[in-house]
């Protein structure tokens, strides 16, 4: 059972917000964003509809619980394999075919899904594969309409557009289920992959209906696939804000993927069928619907910290209620309280990542990010599985709720969004001299050289602070960095960074941003020299690098 995508959403105190006294539906009267955020509730209902039948119909072809577990591991690794291929294609591919291509994908496995099931030679193993090629489609899809939603909502209805998708995403974890555990009791799995299968190509069309507006805003060629990744990559791994949210969503999600991969096995200890589990799943989302219709007050209360705190507790405490509830209405009750639970702690690292991410990676540091999430939900799933099948469901449950409390006591000196985001808005950087030699954009490695001239005495806090620059360097796509101290000099300091040719040493003026500013500002209230520091650009000769 595959862990619902979370959207972007709307950050608490800063970025776009909806305009004051605009209704909190007004993005959905904009034609290109209504037509796609149906598309997406259509693919996200398609997602809970495969899951829930998926899962469902592995309890009848086996009895292994670890086997069952599975079931979310396969549908949720793909993620974290093709998570950043796929955020690299979304940055630099036509948005609109990649978006349809993965929505056509998703629909063909549907159909052979019900095609096997009808043909009645639908075995465990087979399920496992046919819910990975699934899993492919949600992998290669979730990064570019993240990418698409800013391209196509007015600037003062994006905050509230953002949050739409989260009502979107959570009223698929409804209707899915209901309509899932419907078919799988009336007329058996095959009509919900078939129906699956139906839905999918009606947002196929839908899709494919939308004209892309989007424009190449760059004069320069377009990133090469592996380089996008490289760089997309690089930017998280030097990104302190980036590394420390990748890390808590990860480890969070491997915490509640407890609850979520073994709720068939639940649904059957309490002496329930296919109706006791989807009810369960419409409860969580349920219950993730309020809370988002409740963000908006409850932002004004607490802080960003504060949800995660709350909400690993809630959850936790939720789990526990699940574990030990003694009759079927006492687990519903927690787990529509583990879905408010659940939407607040990930909504506040989501918020957390887009905040620390500029534009021009978004794409691929949110399929990053994406990847950190499915990544410890497939891992919680075959270990919590694990458990059970060496102990009790009320073990492993109990287990996952232990780990849970055992995070927030080594992340407590580390509280996600308690700082101030850094301004990451585009800055126009200082021009770059034009070169008097022919240079090719495929020429290099290029060698920038910056002289500064430092007072010794501060010797040691510019080197502290060139740290900080060496990491914004290898976040715009440098290869490699260093700082030399010349050994006649001690006032001359040079800094030195190598950019992979020519056309990336050019792309790195378009990633300047306001941050990116104030970091050299910074750096020049340091040098003592009467004239600028000195820039020097080489370009490597054929046969020499």
């Amino acid at each position: 059972m595959n862990t619902p995508e979370p959207p972007p959403q709307a950050p608490a105190t800063s970025g776009p917000q909806t305009s004051a006294g605009a209704s909190a539906l007004a993005p959905l009267t904009e034609p290109v964003f209504r037509m796609l955020w149906l598309a997406w509730l259509a693919a996200n209902i398609c997602m809970w509809m495969n899951d829930v039948a998926a899962a469902w119909l592995m309890t009848t072809l086996t009895t292994s619980t670890t086997m069952v577990a599975l079931v979310q591991a396969a549908s949720t690794l793909p993620v974290f394999l093709l998570g950043l291929p796929s955020g690299a294609l979304a940055d630099i591919l036509d948005r609109r075919r990649y978006f349809a291509a993965t929505q056509l994908w998703v629909g063909l496995n549907a159909v052979v899904l019900a095609a096997v099931s009808l043909a009645g030679v639908m075995t465990a193993p087979l399920l496992l594969l046919l819910t990975f090629t699934n899993g492919v489609g949600l992998a290669l899809r979730w990064p570019v309409f993240a990418a698409i939603v800013p391209d196509v909502v007015s600037k003062p209805n994006l905050g509230q557009a953002l949050a739409l998708n989260g009502v979107a995403m959570n009223l698929s974890r409804i209707i899915g289920p209901i309509v899932a555990g419907a078919l799988l009791s009336a007329a058996g799995e095959s009509w919900v992959f078939g129906l699956n299968a139906l839905l999918s190509a009606v947002a196929f069309v839908m899709i494919l209906r939308w004209r892309s507006q989007q424009r190449r805003q760059s004069a320069l060629p377009g990133e090469r696939f592996i380089g996008a990744m490289r760089v997309g990559l690089q930017h998280v791994w030097q990104s302190p804000p980036m590394r420390l949210i990748w890390q808590r969503v990860f480890l969070f999600f491997m915490q509640t993927a407890a609850l979520m991969a073994l709720l068939p096995l639940i649904a059957r200890q309490l002496g329930g069928g296919a109706h006791l589990f989807t009810g369960f799943l419409a409860c969580q989302g349920a219950g993730a619907v309020f809370a988002v219709m409740m963000f908006p007050r409850w932002r004004a209360r607490f802080t960003g910290p504060q949800f995660v705190l709350w909400g690993s507790l809630a959850h936790g405490l939720a789990t526990l209620t699940v574990a030990l509830a003694p009759h079927p209405a006492v687990a519903l009750v927690a787990m529509a309280v583990a879905g408010m639970a659940w939407i607040s702690t990930a909504n506040t690292l989501t918020v957390a990542a887009q905040m620390a991410l500029p534009g021009w990676v978004r794409a691929r540091g949110m399929a990053i990010y994406q990847m950190g999430l499915m990544g410890g939900t497939a891992v919680g799933a075959a270990v919590w599985g694990q458990v059970a099948g060496h102990s009790s469901l009320r073990v492993a449950l109990a287990s996952s709720v232990a780990f849970g409390l055992l995070l927030l006591a080594v992340y407590r000196r580390r509280p996600i969004g308690a700082s101030t985001p850094e301004d990451l808005a585009p800055a126009r950087p200082l021009v770059p001299e034009t070169p008097v030699v022919g240079v090719q954009p495929e020429d290099g490695p290029v060698m920038v050289t910056v002289e500064y001239r430092i007072d010794p005495s501060r010797l040691e806090a510019f080197t502290a602070l060139m740290q900080e620059s060496r990491r914004a360097r290898l976040r715009q796509g440098a290869l490699s960095w260093g700082l030399f101290r010349d050994a006649t000099d001690p006032s001359r300091v040079l800094e030195y960074f190598v950019d992979e040719n020519w056309v990336e040493h050019q792309r790195r003026h378009e990633r300047f941003t306001a941050a990116d500013a104030g970091l050299r500002d910074r750096r020049l209230a340091f040098h003592i020299g009467a004239e600028p520091p000195a820039v020097h650009r080489y370009v490597a000769q054929d046969g020499h690098h």
